[in-house]
């Protein structure tokens, strides 16, 4: 009975002390846990790193801005690979009086020409960059004729102004650089322009 009263007076004086001095502390708790993510969403893989690839474009004469601009074409339609400008550089392109062409040393590497006849005869030079770069991101030609697929090249006539891929052509870059596979040789130039005993 003593003591019950002892802890009364010294919990009353403590507790007159602590309001005194305004000095209270709220009893331990527990850190809230970070809410768990549904369930769909843990099942997702995490994304792939990203392949950065640098460009040196600053052998290619006038066609450096529509080069950097073919770059940031394909920046803003893949996830999984970036093009940087920079040194020492994985892909160097070049300007000359040829046609147009690219040259992969592999997937994300080579060489590109971005040449005068074909802007002289009226080809837009924006889809001629993102064009050639298609190829150092492994995508072949595909005379299709239509517009619409970046990799028809010049088959679509001087008239067709698209600098972007389509959907198919971004999915199959993004497979490419998720697998290490290209649809390119290595080491083999490509180039659209026609043989003049073909024509």
């Amino acid at each position: 009975m003593h003591v019950s009263r002892l802890s009364r007076t010294l919990g009353g004086a403590l507790l007159g002390a602590a309001l005194a001095t305004g000095v209270m502390t709220a009893p331990a708790q527990a850190a809230p846990s970070a809410p768990s993510a549904p369930s769909g969403e843990r099942s997702q893989a995490a994304p792939a790193a990203v392949r950065v690839i640098r460009y040196d474009a600053s052998r290619a004469a006038e066609f450096r801005t529509v080069v950097d601009q073919g770059a940031q074409i394909w920046n803003q339609h893949v996830r999984n690979v970036r093009f940087v400008a920079g040194t020492p550089a994985d892909v160097v392109v070049y300007a000359d009086n040829g046609w147009p062409r690219a040259q992969p040393a592999g997937l994300g590497r080579g060489r590109v020409w971005m040449g005068r006849q074909a802007t002289a005869q009226g080809h837009y030079a924006l889809r001629i960059a993102s064009h050639e770069l298609g190829h150092i991101l492994g995508l072949p030609d595909r005379r299709t004729g239509l517009c619409s697929d970046l990799m028809s090249g010049a088959s679509a006539g001087t008239s067709c102004r698209n600098p972007n891929p389509n959907a198919a052509e971004i999915a199959e870059v993004e497979r490419n650089f998720q697998f290490g596979v290209s649809g390119v040789t290595p080491g083999v130039t490509i180039t659209e322009r026609v043989p003049a005993s073909a024509r």
